[in-house]
């Protein structure tokens, strides 16, 4: 008989061999050009193939840090299969929720061009002061799922959709300037780390955990990023207080078709704010969805949030001097180098008709860019140009996602796209190629392509690259880490540095992991020994030894655009205070004391131990908000006016006692009658200049009290 032929290795589906940690070979670790940490397998191979990190059809990978590029400083090629392989899994992990940015709230507004820049740009919009157009902004924390809460320390997303006359377009970015990570390769490392830990399924909406920080103390070009993820600009007070940034260098283009670099900001009309750490934890508890019902409520009752957009505008001869590469995006320009000139204004004025069709389906592109708008070779960016796109047909379940009315821009639109997956257009005819000869024939032969008015690329090679090569690699200047970190921290004030210090604390404090905890420490003491120091003693371990910088720290001059407190507006506009009263509160100086907060363009709401009618001297009055169930953390400054006889009986209240602990605690103004000391007393809370008499408050209750902290906490 004849032998039976082996089986086909086609039906051999066991694949518990090719799980990653089949095989764990010898590492060898060495640096790349741009610092980057290379973990490789060692020399001479390994004793299983599984130790090789391969593609998904078992190509080895030779180099897991750096997407290829044309030339050391080019654009990245799409002949990089190892690229878009990883980002089109990563891309697809989660159905239907966004992997990232999963939690989101959105509005519609629109945009004014109050600076026309036609030397600078041929962008429609920006061609003539007064020219308008429609946006749509979502705004969403980034590590948490669309279930989880609003006021994590987290980065959030700030990203803009114009529809203009040219087309929409999309400046998808952060309120903050930086990012972690300097190749988009690394982005599916950097979510996975900071993402829930895969064996247990939590921590959600926290980045306080092993993965996270191992990731970070082997990366450290996410230094720069992470002093700012623990600073407060990662807890804003609402979202309408935030700036918002494109991150990346951008290209302006003019009719001429001259080029210049641009980095994109949006300044916040109301200043920035942000709470601290323990008011974040507790508005947790309190409202999930504080800063999505703050940015609903306040567009409702006609309090237009605005932003400014504002650009910085360099060359190359600018760039070339710099000691970072505008390219890096763990990299900004200090605005003392170069100012950002303002030349339009965004007001968010009409929230959503519906969450779903519109939040949720919303679609944002990097890839849309109008003319004058046009991409620079940032290694990050160009990944996202790829990513975007794929990630939408994954969520959105068809490559007609653009006909999702939110999506859809509002100029007309041509092309030979057909069919796909709910499709909604009917088009006619039979013209869907080109070129064709159809209107020969007296047939629609279908729209064309115009070399006069189409979008053109940039084709100037003025970055400093050499094309001809294709490398992974990344440039010198990519390598250092710390220079900016630095000169962050050093721009707070004191105050901020010790929030930055503690944030560090606490979530390496979470961190199991003592080595992780050293390496992350070791490299603090690169940006600011002192720093480095406060963080080992909050953490009760040795100061370890100073983790290897690649190049080091450049002293820059501090800048106060960085530091939130520094720029602080003293105003009632966008503030919430919260008013508590009783039975037989005066009527007449709760009215008074509203009418003030009101005129100063502030929000002001009534809190009482019962909702409903209640009886005051001089009336009734009914409460906004019951005690317990609007704790002083959802307020921006607090008042109480009461009778002798209420004051005594919530003292007894646990409710009211904490209602005051912890405005104080968070270093709000406190105004109050004579009545109301004895539940002063009771909460510990020692007069100051934010604690005053009920006529004292309008001077007083536009800021914060940070000189009080030292006081009710202790700050690393």
């Amino acid at each position: 008989m004849p032998k039976a032929p082996p089986p086909s290795p086609a039906n051999d589906h066991e694949l518990r061999e090719h799980q990653p940690g089949a095989g764990q070979p010898k590492i060898e670790a060495s640096r790349g050009n741009g610092d980057e940490l290379h973990q490789n397998v060692a020399a001479g191979g390994s004793p299983t193939d599984a130790s090789f990190l391969t593609d998904n059809f078992g190509h080895r990978i030779s180099d897991n840090q750096n997407s290829l590029r044309a030339g050391e400083r080019g654009p990245t090629l799409l002949e990089d299969f190892v690229l878009r392989e990883k980002i089109f899994h990563f891309d697809h992990e989660r159905i239907p929720e966004r992997i990232v940015h999963a939690r989101g709230s959105g509005a519609h507004g629109v945009f004014e061009c109050t600076k026309a820049i036609p030397g600078l740009t041929k962008a429609s919009i920006l061609q003539k002061e007064g020219a308008t157009c429609p946006v749509f902004v979502r705004f969403s924390t980034v590590a948490g799922g669309a279930g989880s809460v609003d006021t994590p320390r987290d980065v959030r997303g700030f990203a803009v959709k114009l529809y203009t006359d040219s087309g929409n377009w999309d400046l998808v970015g952060n309120n903050i300037p930086v990012f972690f990570i300097q190749d988009a390769l690394k982005f599916p490392d950097l979510v996975h780390s900071v993402k829930m830990e895969a064996d247990r399924g939590y921590p959600q909406a926290a980045s306080a955990h092993d993965t996270f920080w191992d990731f970070i103390g082997l990366m450290p070009e996410a230094m720069h990023m992470i002093m700012w993820a623990m600073s407060d600009r990662a807890i804003p007070r609402s979202l309408r207080m935030i700036e918002g940034f494109g991150v990346h260098t951008f290209r302006f283009v003019n009719a001429k078709g001259e080029g210049k670099f641009v980095k994109f900001h949006w300044k916040p009309v109301l200043g920035l704010q942000s709470t601290t750490w323990d008011e974040a934890v507790k508005i947790a508890g309190a409202d999930p969805d504080f800063h999505r019902r703050d940015l609903f409520e306040a567009i409702d009752a006609g309090d237009f949030p605005a932003w400014d957009l504002g650009v910085q505008v360099f060359d190359e001869a600018f760039a070339k001097k710099q000691p970072y590469d505008v390219l890096d995006a763990t990299k900004l320009i200090p605005e003392e180098d170069i100012p950002v000139e303002i030349v339009g204004r965004m007001t968010l004025n009409r929230n959503v008709d519906n969450f779903f069709a519109e939040t949720e389906q919303v679609a944002f592109l990097p890839s849309n860019i109008i003319p004058g708008i046009d991409f620079s070779n940032d290694p990050l960016l160009q990944g996202r140009l790829f990513s975007y796109l794929d990630t939408q047909k994954s969520r959105l379940g068809t490559t007609n996602f653009h006909q999702i009315p939110i999506n859809a821009p509002k100029c007309p639109f041509h092309n030979f796209q057909r069919d796909g997956m709910m499709q909604t257009l009917v088009p006619t005819g039979r013209a869907n190629y080109e070129p064709n000869s159809l209107a020969e024939a007296g047939e629609n032969g279908g729209p064309r392509a115009s070399a006069e008015t189409g979008f053109t690329t940039f084709t100037a090679n003025d970055e400093r690259n050499d094309p001809a090569q294709k490398l992974r690699i990344r440039a010198e200047l990519f390598a250092d880490h710390f220079t900016q970190a630095r000169l962050f921290y050093l721009s707070q004030t004191e105050n901020e540095q010790a929030h930055i210090a503690s944030a560090l604390v606490f979530e390496l404090s979470k961190v199991t992991l003592d080595h992780v905890r050293a390496r992350v420490v070791g490299q603090l003491r690169n940006i600011d020994e002192d720093l480095a120091m406060r963080v080992a003693v909050g953490l009760a371990i040795d100061l370890p030894a100073k983790e290897k910088a690649a190049r080091p720290p450049v002293e820059l001059k501090p800048s106060d655009a960085l530091s939130i407190q520094k720029n602080a507006d003293d105003t009632m506009e966008g503030r919430k205070v919260a008013i508590l009263f009783a039975e037989g509160s005066d009527k007449a100086a709760i009215d008074k004391l509203k009418g003030a907060i009101e005129s100063a363009g502030g929000t002001a709401f009534l809190v009482a131990p019962k909702v409903g009618g209640i009886k005051v001297k001089g009336g009734t009055l009914k409460a906004d908000g019951q005690l317990a169930g609007s704790p002083s953390v959802l307020f921006d400054a607090v008042a109480s006016i009461l009778t002798d006889e209420q004051a005594k009986a919530l003292s007894a209240q646990g409710a009211a006692v904490q209602w005051f602990m912890d405005a104080y605690g968070h270093c709000k103004t406190i105004a109050h009658d004579e009545a109301t000391q004895l539940l002063l007393d009771k909460a510990g809370v020692e007069k100051d200049g934010g604690v005053v008499a009920i006529d004292k408050f309008e001077s007083v209750g536009t800021r914060r009290h940070w000189a009080r902290e030292a006081k009710v906490r202790d700050l690393a």
